[in-house]
């Protein structure tokens, strides 16, 4: 099960309310649409896009789509 990378208690509950994404990196899945595409997230390219999950909690295939593939 992955962790959300740290933020701020106000910047959490922002973000859950927006996208549940604490309960979607939690579950290692995407966030769900309209910010991600809601399927498995269990492999990424390398470590810089697993850490982005973290973060984001965007897949690699909608991270692939937001910042252009390699």
């Amino acid at each position: 099960m992955a962790e959300p990378s740290n933020k701020s208690p106000e910047m959490t509950k922002f973000l859950d309310q927006l996208s549940d994404r604490s309960y979607s990196i939690g579950a290692n899945q995407c966030v769900e649409p309209p910010y991600g595409c809601g399927r498995s997230a269990t492999e990424f390219r390398d470590a810089i896009s697993k850490k982005e999950f973290s973060i984001s909690g965007l897949c690699q295939y909608c991270q692939d789509l937001l910042f252009g593939e390699e």
